[in-house]
């Protein structure tokens, strides 16, 4: 399944409206924010239709998912928006994630922790806000805006610590930024050796951190609870490094750019797990054979000329400019 749904679920005295466009959408908040009820209305109008007294407007079935049975009732659903609350503990599984991986369907889920196995995006994490009798999903937790917010009110001179999820391309594209060791560049080898790196790092100390939003979104969490009090972290979570070395305009053709302006319509969920698996595999087939010829694995010296670097900084935005001048 690809593209965006908008969904209008509702009954008499309370209506949700919502548009779901990545393969994993996360549901958080406290009790009693109306997270079960979405999950019940779905539930109750697939199993009574217009008797429950719901009604429910998608151009694609609406399902939920429960119990112990769920292994043998997830491979009869197709092209579908399934629905599971918090309170089934497959959700935190790898049997779970293995099973949804080349699923055709699309995924909201109940969650207030991370789940691990799961790479879901810091732009699909949502809370559900009450107005009137009407309710709708808001953002949690919204890179732009972050950004934007630390970036203004901290002096490229004082980043000490560059933090790089990546071990590997893009590790050693920000690596090569550095000017003279400064400053410093370091591999959290992997999300989850991000919480590590900042939880053991040096108060006092102005850190910046690089990650993969497309599949960051397990982290986030815990990472902003850790570092909310500090006002010496940057988080820079674009989609991916390849997402900004396509956006950087270095391949020609307005093709690519209507693909990052709208990625949802170009992304099959039974063929990319997230994201920056999809970004990955379309600058590979982009490249192949030419002299940006790109492998995640180790970095095509040619992105570190002055021309192609400078275009893949300039992506950046206002956090290119801490790196402008090395």
């Amino acid at each position: 399944m690809k593209g965006s749904y908008t969904i209008r679920v509702g009954n008499s005295r309370l209506r949700y409206e919502f548009t779901i466009c990545r393969n994993i959408t996360i549901l958080k908040g406290n009790s009693a924010t109306g997270k079960t009820t979405l999950v019940e209305m779905i539930r109750e109008y697939y199993e009574d239709g217009e008797l429950s007294g719901i009604q429910l407007e998608s151009s694609v079935p609406c399902r939920t998912l429960s119990g112990r049975d769920w292994k043998y009732i997830l491979p009869a659903i197709e092209n579908s928006i399934v629905f599971i609350d918090e309170d089934n503990d497959f959700l935190r599984t790898l049997e779970f994630a293995e099973a949804i991986r080349h699923s055709s369907n699309y995924y909201v889920i109940v969650t207030r922790e991370g789940l691990a196995y799961l790479p879901y995006s810091v732009n699909e994490i949502y809370g559900i806000r009450e107005s009137g009798k009407y309710a709708g999903l808001k953002q949690v937790y919204n890179e732009f805006y972050r950004i934007y917010h630390w970036v203004s009110e901290i002096e490229k001179s004082n980043i000490v610590k560059v933090v790089v999820e990546d071990t590997n391309s893009g590790y050693e594209f920000f690596s090569a930024l550095a000017a003279d060791g400064q400053p410093i560049v370091i591999s959290a080898e992997g999300n989850s050796g991000v919480f590590k790196k900042l939880l053991g790092r040096d108060p006092s100390e102005t850190c910046l951190v690089i990650a993969d939003g497309a599949a960051f979104g397990s982290e986030i969490d815990r990472v902003m609870k850790l570092i909310h009090d500090a006002d010496n972290v940057i988080l820079y979570l674009p989609e991916s490094f390849e997402w900004l070395i396509l956006k950087s305009g270095l391949i020609d053709g307005t093709r690519i750019q209507e693909m990052l302006a709208n990625p949802e319509n170009y992304i099959l969920s039974d063929k990319y797990f997230s994201w920056e698996q999809y970004f990955t595999a379309l600058l590979i087939d982009e490249t192949k054979d030419t002299f940006l010829s790109y492998s995640k694995k180790k970095l095509n010296p040619v992105y570190l000329h002055e021309i192609e670097k400078s275009k893949i900084v300039n992506a950046m935005d206002k956090i290119g400019e801490l790196f402008s001048d090395n």
